[in-house]
């Protein structure tokens, strides 16, 4: 064998010997691959942070704002008139029927359950029932609730109504357009620590927080005070879907940053999770008066209660896919005529396919888009980023951008058809909005 021929069979040699010890590294005792394994574990732990994890705010939402005394109600040993499980169904809040005992459900199948008893949302908070709401109790047999947490999933998830109503199979990532978030931060008793912050008196803090109604939340208020647009409209924008982020760079309606960075900055600075968190972007007093006050730019907890689960929790949400439209839900010949308008109209130009965003930096400036900036202008870039479409079937009710200011996909094709001089044909936009809700 030649020189030449004998380096390259001992490189193979090489290369297998190393192949065959990197793959024998990767097993486990049992056989198993152990790098599957991990990806299954940090997968389990995203979900239970997702769903479950507080990062002890319940220090905030019970001890400071007591919201779990106005859930009880006086008759438990809280105050008002309580909150219901069919008051907390009217203000979106889900209830997910894994969660419930056989006995229950088939209490609650006969009828036999008063939905008008605040005594009911306590033990179904007792279960962890109550999607995105966990009760912390006096102590471990009591029926008195202590205080009164929150997590991802209350607004980035609902369930499926395969029970009732309201009641049924967790959906993770689904933006839950029912909640009336400010509505039920208003039942607190005790909203000084926010009527504080924003130098205002707890009557104008609720009089923001009733003006946002079903499926928003301002996550700016806290940072610029601003409770209201200049038209008088709030200044409250949709709750995005937490599904079909991977490969998307910019996320938020606004583009604030990634999805790490908006866990860490949600957790921390909205949940008011033990955290810490820096974006020296914050201390521009001119921008965000409150935020720069405040010293958000830069929060360090004694125990960071956050920053450790942002890893699994991130892989988790890369891993939500957006949801197939189900049959029926559109109309397969003319969404494939759709196919053909969204890519003549150039609507793939920004909407690039798999991700329907744009890779690399995905934000247009409200010119650009057609829509004034004032949304744009509360966030660090000024821009309006480009919305993902896939799964938009699922998120439907309350209107299209930021602010829900389009109230159908028809109203979007059409803004866009004079915005960019198209002259689509009503035959072309019936097609296009097809395509839209299969995608």
């Amino acid at each position: 064998m030649n020189r030449s021929g004998t380096r390259a069979m001992l490189t193979t040699m090489l290369l297998g010997t190393l192949l065959t010890a990197f793959g024998a590294a990767a097993l486990g005792d049992d056989g198993h691959d152990v790098r599957d394994q991990h990806e299954h574990d940090t997968l389990a732990a995203g979900r239970h942070i997702f769903r479950f994890d507080t990062f002890g705010d319940e220090d905030f939402w019970g001890g400071s704002l007591e919201l779990h005394q106005a859930i009880e109600g006086s008759r438990l040993g809280g105050v008002g008139a309580g909150v219901s499980p069919k008051t907390a169904l009217a203000v979106g809040l889900k209830v997910d029927v894994d969660a419930l005992p056989g006995s229950l459900v088939r209490d609650l199948r006969a009828g036999r359950v008063n939905l008008d008893d605040p005594a009911v949302t306590v033990a179904l908070l007792r279960l962890n029932a109550v999607v995105g709401i966990t009760g912390v109790f006096q102590y471990p047999s009591s029926t008195s609730l202590k205080s009164i947490g929150i997590q991802c999933a209350l607004c980035h998830s609902t369930v499926d109504d395969s029970f009732a109503p309201g009641i049924g199979h967790r959906l993770d990532g689904w933006a839950n357009r029912d909640l009336n978030v400010g509505a039920i931060v208003s039942l607190a008793p005790n909203l000084s620590v926010v009527a504080k912050l924003l130098n205002v008196n707890q009557a104008t803090v609720r009089k923001v927080l009733t003006a946002w109604g079903p499926g928003k939340f301002d996550a700016e208020l806290l940072l610029d005070g601003k409770g209201f647009r200049p038209d008088g409209k709030t200044a409250a924008t949709l709750i995005p879907p937490a599904f079909g982020l991977a490969g998307v760079n910019l996320h938020t309606w606004t583009a604030w940053g990634s999805i790490p960075y908006w866990n860490a900055f949600v957790a921390t600075l909205e949940m008011h999770g033990k955290g810490s968190f820096s974006d020296a972007r914050l201390s521009d007093p001119s921008q965000f008066p409150v935020a720069a006050r405040a010293g958000f730019d830069d929060v360090r907890a004694e125990t960071d209660l956050v920053s450790p689960k942002l890893p699994a929790l991130h892989q988790y949400q890369l891993a939500l896919a957006a949801p197939r439209a189900p049959r029926g839900s559109f109309n397969p010949a003319a969404a494939e005529r759709g196919s053909k308008v969204f890519d003549n109209a150039r609507c793939n130009s920004c909407h690039v396919p798999p991700t329907y965003s744009e890779p690399g930096w995905n934000l247009h400036t409200a010119q650009e888009v057609g829509v004034d900036d004032f949304q744009a202008n509360r966030a660090p870039a000024k821009g309006y980023r480009t919305a993902p479409l896939r799964g938009l079937w699922t998120h439907m009710k309350g209107g299209f951008y930021h602010d829900g200011r389009f109230a159908t996909l028809l109203d979007v094709v059409n803004h866009y058809d004079v915005l960019f001089g198209l002259h689509l044909s009503a035959q072309d936009k019936s097609d296009l909005v097809e395509y839209l809700k299969s995608l």
